[in-house]
């Protein structure tokens, strides 16, 4: 099955702790049903230092499950992604306004 989601695409968070934040996804993995929002999910992760590295407690943006993400159409609001045939090309599409996403 194609992707609904991709990287690059703004989306908002749907539920847990970060519903209602919005960020563009970094990274997707498809297998495990997960992606990474900058942003969204956030933990801290400790860092020994290096001669190059400084150190210390860094935040770090964790996988959060992709059906608590829904993309952000040209509205702002948050919507269902569809695909659809335009000529020979399929194309993905925001069901609320139906606007083709990516052209």
């Amino acid at each position: 099955m194609a992707a609904k989601l991709k990287k690059g695409d703004k989306v908002v968070v749907l539920a847990g702790k970060d519903k209602g934040k919005e960020g563009t996804i970094q990274q997707v993995m498809p297998k495990e049903g997960k992606a990474v929002v900058e942003g969204v999910n956030m933990a801290i992760r400790h860092q020994r230092q290096t001669q190059s590295n400084q150190g210390g407690r860094q935040r770090k943006a964790l996988p959060i499950d992709i059906s608590n993400l829904a993309f952000v159409d040209a509205n702002g609001k948050p919507t269902r992604v569809g695909f659809r045939m335009e000529g020979d090309k399929k194309v993905r599409f925001a069901k609320t306004t139906g606007d083709v996403i990516d052209a």
